[in-house]
């Protein structure tokens, strides 16, 4: 009786060394996975569990209150809950990933955020920023820009190039005539904090 015992002492030793190894491999991998997560990753979580509206802050020094709807492959489209005047009307917000100085969720959501997301499209991890301002661009929608220096400017962008945009300024909710520009701005990618469109204009989303 007693080798039986010892045998299953060291059967029982043997077991709790095996799984206390395999739950250091597990956390190893783990640690191993999050250090590899990217901000997009955990914006496309947040877009596919439908998360509740998150605090972003942006680099114009703006919070913007908004449900995160998709991503594109630099930037995320977002849907205001609440946010300052310049964003307050009915409207879609396309964010750059450069521009969000931090990110505010609950708890939960932000844990859901970093778990492995499902498969997601191939277009959206194709889908630029500059594409989707091409697509505004060819709508003549009109546009709100805020920029890094913390102004707004409204109009319409004329081109959209490799890094950078031609805004036609003129108000917003106008169409684009000669008679209504009353100046022309050239805007680097890197300048803008967000872009407000009408939730109407439909603007392309990944």
């Amino acid at each position: 009786m007693r080798w039986d015992r010892f045998f299953e002492d060291l059967e029982d030793q043997l077991a709790a060394e095996w799984e206390a190894e395999r739950a250091a491999l597990d956390s190893e991998a783990e640690r191993l996975r999050v250090s590899r997560l990217q901000l997009r990753t955990r914006m496309v979580g947040f877009a596919q569990a439908a998360a509740a509206a998150l605090a972003i802050d942006l680099v114009d020094g703006s919070l913007l209150e908004a449900a995160v709807t998709s991503v594109g492959a630099d930037w995320v489209a977002a849907r205001p809950a609440s946010a300052p005047a310049a964003l307050a009307e009915p409207s879609i917000v396309l964010i750059p990933l450069a521009a969000i100085r931090a990110v505010g969720a609950a708890h939960g959501e932000l844990l859901r955020s970093a778990r492995a997301p499902a498969a997601e499209s191939r277009l959206a991890e194709r889908v630029t920023f500059g594409f989707a301002l091409r697509d505004l661009a060819r709508r003549r929608a009109g546009v709100t820009i805020g920029t890094a220096a913390g102004r707004a400017l409204s109009g319409t962008i004329d081109r959209v190039g490799a890094d950078h945009l031609d805004l036609a300024l003129h108000d917003a909710d106008s169409p684009r005539r000669a008679a209504a520009v009353t100046a022309f701005r050239i805007l680097p990618f890197s300048a803008v904090a967000w872009v407000r469109v009408s939730a109407t204009t439909g603007v392309i989303t990944p």
